[in-house]
C-alpha cells in the first residue's frame, strides 16, 4: 500500500489530463467517463466531473477498487457534488488521498475564486484508508462533522476558507502530523489542540490570532509552526516544552516581548521575529544566529501614550505588494510600505511626501553607461530607476536591494552606488540576510535616481582637519597615511582602499618563485590640490621579505597617477624609511601605489601586466539546445569555478557541446554571439545589432540568454551544421569576415574567443514552416504603441515554439476544456495547425481589450515556459524603444523624459588624485 507524505500530494500535471483524458473520451466515445490511469483518477479539468464519476460508480468498474488518489474540483454543482462524495465508501474503499480544492477559476480580475463545498456527507467517515484529505480555496465556515471521525488522517488541509474557529473534536484525530489552516478568518484555538501528540507541522499564518492557549505547549512532536501574519500580541511560556520544534515563523505579528525560554529549544534552527513591536529582546535572542529581527524598534522609546478621546486616530501605514505588471504607485503623506516584484522593497515615512506623488520604477538590464565600477569593484545587481529624478523628500525613505552574495568577502564590502547630481557616490549601507544564498543591502535615500548594489575593496575615509590625523586600513592593520598639521588649510576628504595580491600569480608572471608584492593602495582626496606639506604612507614589506636582509636594489616602489593606464617605478624619485616590517614614504598628491620585490629591472611594463590580471576572471562559454525544440539556444558565460554545476543542472533539458576552452574576461566587458554557416536568429531583440547577440560580462551575474534560431536552408533534405562564435568588443560592421582572420591569428589583439557548433536536425513527414490551407490567420496586433505590439509575424514566433506544452497554456489562458478537444479533433495530425488556431483564436478574441499582452506572457510563465515568456518581453521592450524615439523625433515627449542614455558618463575610477 502507498505511504501518503504529511505534506499536499502532486497532482499530475494539467496537459498530462487533459491530452490523457481526450485521448480516452475519443476511444470510448463522448458520453463514456475516463477510466482511470494506474491508482489516480484526476477529474478536476474535467467539465462535470462529479457526473463522470458518478457514472462510473454506477458502472461498477472494476478499476475503481484500486484508485488511492482522487481530485475533484470545488466548483462543481453543489449538490452534484454531495451525491458523488457520497458513493466514495463503497465505489472507492481503498481510498488514501482526497482533494476537492477551489480556486481554478479566476474573476474578471484574474484572481481566484473559492469553490462552492460548504460541507461533506457525514458517510465519508468511513473511509477507512483516508491518510490525506485537501479542502483549501472552498467557502467552509465550519468544520464537516465528519473530519474529526476520520482516524486515520495523517494531513488535513483547509487553507483559504471562511473558517472562524476549530471544533474541540479536531484534538482526537492520532495520527494527524500536518495541519494547514491558512488564510482563514481563526480568531482563537480550541484547547483540545494541545492534544495532537502526532503533529509535526502547524501552518496558521493569515488569520486573526490575538493569543494562543497554553495547552499549545503540549505539541511535543511539532518540528514547523507558522503563525505569521496574525495580531499576536504575546506568547505563552508554555512554548518552551515544545522539544521538537526546527522552525518557528512568527513575522508580521504585533509581538511586544518574546519569553526568553525559547533560546532553550534544543532544535531550534530559525526563529523568525521580523516586522513585529518587539523594543526589547532577552539576550539570550539577540545575540543568537537563527534569530531573525529585522522591522522592530529595537532600542527606540517606547510610544507616546494614548491620546485624549476625541483625538483624531492616525492610520496605520498602508502595505503595497506590486506585481510585474505595474509599474507605478501612488505614495501620500500617510506613507507606505512597497514591496516590487523585482526584488526590491522601500519604505516611506509617514510625512515622507509633503502631497500624494506616483512613483515609477523600472529595473535596466546592466550595460556599461549605467554601472559605474572601479577597476577593483563588482556587479551585484541590475539597475533600479526610481522617478520622478531628483524629487526631494521631508524624510529619507528607506530601500532595500535583493543580491546574491558574492563568495568572496575578504577586504569587501557591500554598497548601494547612486547617481547623485553629475556624479555617482556609494550609500551608506548594512546587509540583512533572508536566506544564506540572499541578502539585502538597505540604505535611506534623499532622492530618486538610478540605484545598483556593488561590492568593492574596503573604503576607509577620514575627514582631514587642518590639525592633521592619522588614516589607517580596517582590512589591513600595516597600512597607514599620517597627515601633519598644516598639511590642508580646508579640511577635506580622504579615502584608502587595499587590494590584496596573491603572491602565486605574481610568481607565475614573472617566473620567479622569490617574487613578491605588498597590498596595492589606492588613496584619493575630495580637492584636486596637493597637500601643503608631505603626508606619510606606510605600507607592509612584501611576504617573506624584512628590513634586515632585504636587498635595497631589489625593492621597486610602483606608482599609478590616474587615468594615466601605465604604471611607472619611482623607487629612486623617493626616500623610502624602511623598518623591519614596513616602508614609508612621503607624497603631496595621492594616487595608487605598490611595493614589489623582484629581480627583474623594468618592472612598469610587468606592473601593468600583473594589475590586469587581477582584475581577469577566468570564464567558459556554453552553447547548448534544449531537447525538445533545438531551435531554441541557450548562450551564457560562466566562471569556471561555477561551469560544472550549471552544466549538471542545465543537461537535464538542454543538450550540446563542451564549453569553450577557458578565456579570460574583465568586469564589464562587453563581447558578442554571432551565429554562422546558415544559423541566424529568429526575432527582433532589443540586445540584437544585426543579427549578433550582445552581451556585459559580470562575474556574480548570470550572464545567460535564450534566442530561437531559424535557417533559410533546407531541413527537409538534411540538418544544418552551424555554429555560434563569441567575439569581443561592441559589434563592427565586418564580423563575421574580420573575425575569420582574427580566429586565424589567435594573437593577442584577436576578437574571437570561443566558436560551439548548432545543429538543426533535419524535417521529417509533415514538419516544416508551411503553412496548412484549411487555417486562416487574419493579420493583427495585440497591445498598444505605448506598451508594444505583438504583430503577426511575433505571434507566429510564439506559435513555433509552444510544441506539446500549448494545452497548458490555452488553459492558462481561459480556454475552456470543450473548445481544447474541438482544436485538437478539426486540426487532428497537425500540432503546428493546433498551436496556430488555439493562439489566433485567442489573440482575434482579445482585440482591443487592455492587459491582453500581459495574460499571455503571465500564461507562459504559469505553464513553465519563462523561456517564451522572456522573448515576449524582449519584444515589447523593443517597441516601446521605437515608441519611444518617435515621439522625441517628433518633439513630443517631456522634456523631463528620463533616459538612461542621457544619463552623465561615470568615470571608471573612483579613486583619482
Amino acid at each position: 500500500m502507498a505511504v501518503v507524505e504529511a505534506g499536499p500530494v502532486p497532482a499530475t500535471s494539467a496537459p498530462e489530463d487533459a491530452a490523457r483524458d481526450a485521448s480516452e473520451a475519443a476511444s470510448a466515445g463522448p458520453e463514456v467517463p475516463p477510466l482511470p490511469a494506474g491508482n489516480r483518477l484526476s477529474l478536476h479539468l474535467h467539465p462535470g466531473g462529479c457526473r463522470r464519476l458518478l457514472r462510473l460508480c454506477a458502472q461498477q468498474a472494476p478499476q475503481l477498487l484500486e484508485v488511492d488518489f482522487l481530485q475533484l474540483s470545488g466548483h462543481e454543482d453543489p449538490q452534484l457534488l454531495e451525491a458523488a462524495l457520497a458513493r466514495l465508501p463503497w465505489s472507492l474503499p481503498r481510498l488514501r488521498s482526497l482533494v476537492l480544492k477551489g480556486g481554478q477559476r479566476r474573476d474578471a480580475l484574474g484572481a481566484c475564486l473559492r469553490g462552492s463545498l460548504t460541507t461533506l456527507p457525514a458517510s465519508l467517515s468511513s473511509l477507512a484508508h483516508l491518510a490525506h484529505l485537501d479542502l483549501s480555496f472552498n467557502s467552509l465556515e465550519t468544520l464537516p462533522a465528519c473530519v474529526p471521525q476520520m482516524c486515520g488522517l495523517d494531513a488535513l488541509l483547509l487553507s483559504r476558507n471562511c473558517l472562524s474557529e476549530l471544533p474541540a473534536a479536531l484534538g482526537t484525530l492520532p495520527a494527524l502530523t500536518f495541519l494547514a489552516v491558512t488564510h482563514n478568518r481563526l480568531r482563537t484555538l480550541p484547547p483540545a489542540l494541545g492534544a495532537l501528540s502526532s503533529l509535526q507541522r502547524l501552518d496558521l499564518s493569515g488569520n486573526l490570532l490575538e493569543a494562543l492557549p497554553p495547552e499549545i505547549g503540549g505539541l511535543g512532536s511539532l518540528a514547523e509552526l507558522n503563525l505569521a501574519s496574525n495580531r499576536l500580541q504575546s506568547l505563552p511560556s508554555s512554548l518552551a516544552g515544545l522539544r521538537a520544534l526546527r522552525l518557528f515563523i512568527l513575522h508580521s505579528n504585533l509581538l511586544v516581548s518574546v519569553p526568553a525560554s525559547l533560546a532553550c529549544l534544543p532544535l531550534l534552527t530559525r526563529l523568525d521575529l521580523r516586522d513585529n513591536q518587539l523594543r526589547d529582546v532577552p539576550p539570550e535572542l539577540l545575540d543568537a544566529p537563527f534569530v531573525r529581527l529585522q522591522g522592530n524598534p529595537l532600542g527606540r522609546p517606547p510610544p507616546d501614550p494614548p491620546s485624549p478621546p476625541g483625538t483624531p486616530v492616525v492610520p496605520e501605514m498602508p502595505r503595497l505588494l506590486l506585481t510585474s505588471d505595474l509599474d507605478s504607485f501612488a505614495v501620500t503623506p500617510q506613507g507606505c510600505s512597497v514591496t516590487l516584484a523585482c526584488g526590491v522593497r522601500l519604505q516611506f515615512p509617514a510625512g515622507a511626501a509633503a502631497a500624494p506623488v506616483t512613483i515609477r520604477y523600472r529595473l535596466w538590464p546592466p550595460e556599461p553607461h549605467l554601472v559605474p565600477l572601479g577597476p577593483h569593484d563588482a556587479l551585484l545587481s541590475g539597475v533600479l530607476e526610481l522617478q520622478p529624478h531628483g524629487a526631494a523628500f521631508q524624510q529619507e525613505v528607506g530601500l532595500w536591494l535583493l543580491f546574491v552574495p558574492p563568495r568572496a568577502r575578504r577586504c569587501r564590502e557591500v554598497v548601494v552606488r547612486t547617481l547623485s547630481g553629475n556624479s555617482w557616490s556609494d550609500l551608506e549601507t548594512c546587509l540583512e540576510e533572508e536566506a544564506p544564498t540572499r541578502l539585502w543591502a538597505h540604505c535611506q535615500v534623499p532622492h530618486f535616481s538610478w540605484f545598483l548594489v556593488v561590492s568593492r575593496p574596503v573604503s576607509d575615509a577620514r575627514l582631514v582637519p587642518p590639525e592633521g590625523t592619522l588614516l589607517c586600513s580596517s582590512g589591513h592593520a600595516g597600512v597607514r597615511v599620517t597627515f601633519p598639521p598644516g598639511a590642508t588649510e580646508e579640511p577635506r576628504h580622504v579615502r584608502m582602499q587595499v587590494v590584496r595580491v596573491g603572491s602565486r600569480e605574481l610568481q607565475a608572471l614573472l617566473g620567479e618563485p622569490e617574487a613578491a608584492s605588498s597590498p596595492l593602495l589606492c588613496l584619493s582626496q575630495s580637492s584636486p590640490s596637493s597637500f601643503l606639506r608631505p603626508v606619510t604612507i606606510q605600507l607592509p614589506l612584501p611576504p617573506g621579505v624584512t628590513g634586515l636582509s632585504l636587498d635595497r636594489a631589489r625593492l621597486h616602489l610602483l606608482h599609478r597617477a590616474a587615468p594615466a593606464a601605465a604604471w611607472d617605478d619611482v623607487t629612486a624619485q623617493v626616500a623610502l624609511e624602511l623598518t623591519h616590517l614596513y616602508a614609508r614614504f612621503q607624497v603631496t598628491r595621492f594616487s595608487w601605489y605598490w611595493l614589489w620585490y623582484t629581480t627583474k629591472a623594468c618592472v612598469g611594463s610587468l606592473a601593468q601586466k600583473a594589475w590586469e590580471r587581477l582584475r581577469l576572471h577566468r570564464v567558459n562559454l556554453i552553447a547548448l539546445q534544449r531537447r525538445r525544440d533545438p531551435k531554441q539556444v541557450l548562450l551564457q558565460c560562466l566562471p569556471r569555478s561555477k561551469v560544472d554545476a550549471t552544466l549538471r543542472r542545465l543537461l537535464e533539458r538542454y543538450r550540446g557541446p563542451e564549453p569553450s576552452d577557458t578565456v579570460e574576461m574583465f568586469e564589464g566587458e562587453k563581447f558578442f554571439a554571432a551565429f554562422e554557416r546558415g544559423i541566424d536568429i529568429d526575432a527582433d531583440r532589443p540586445d540584437c545589432v544585426e543579427g549578433r547577440l550582445c552581451f556585459v560580462f559580470y562575474s556574480h551575474l548570470k550572464n545567460l540568454k535564450e534566442v530561437y534560431v531559424t535557417t533559410a536552408l533546407d531541413r527537409r533534405a538534411r540538418a544544418v551544421r552551424g555554429q555560434v562564435s563569441f567575439y569581443r568588443g561592441e559589434v563592427p560592421e565586418g564580423v563575421p569576415e574580420e573575425a575569420e582572420a582574427a580566429r586565424q591569428k589567435r594573437g593577442p589583439a584577436a576578437l574571437w574567443m570561443a566558436t560551439l557548433p548548432i545543429k538543426l536536425p533535419r524535417l521529417r513527414g509533415c514538419e516544416g514552416p508551411t503553412r496548412e490551407p484549411g487555417l486562416s490567420l487574419a493579420p493583427l496586433n495585440l497591445g498598444d504603441a505605448e506598451t508594444g505590439f505583438l504583430t503577426q509575424s511575433n505571434l507566429l514566433n510564439v506559435a513555433g515554439r509552444l510544441g506539446p506544452d500549448w494545452p497548458a497554456v490555452a488553459l492558462h489562458l481561459g480556454l475552456p476544456y470543450r473548445e481544447l478537444q474541438r482544436i485538437r479533433h478539426e486540426f487532428r495530425d497537425d500540432l503546428d495547425g493546433q498551436i496556430r488556431h488555439m493562439l489566433f483564436s485567442w489573440a482575434e478574441r482579445q482585440a482591443g481589450q487592455p492587459g491582453a499582452v500581459g495574460r499571455l506572457v503571465q500564461a507562459l510563465e504559469q505553464s513553465d515556459r519563462r523561456d517564451v515568456a522572456e522573448e515576449v518581453r524582449a519584444v515589447l521592450e523593443l517597441g516601446r524603444r521605437k515608441y519611444q524615439e518617435g515621439i522625441r523625433h517628433t518633439s513630443l515627449a517631456p522634456r523631463n523624459l528620463a533616459s538612461p542614455d542621457r544619463s552623465p558618463s561615470p568615470s571608471p575610477e573612483p579613486a583619482q588624485a
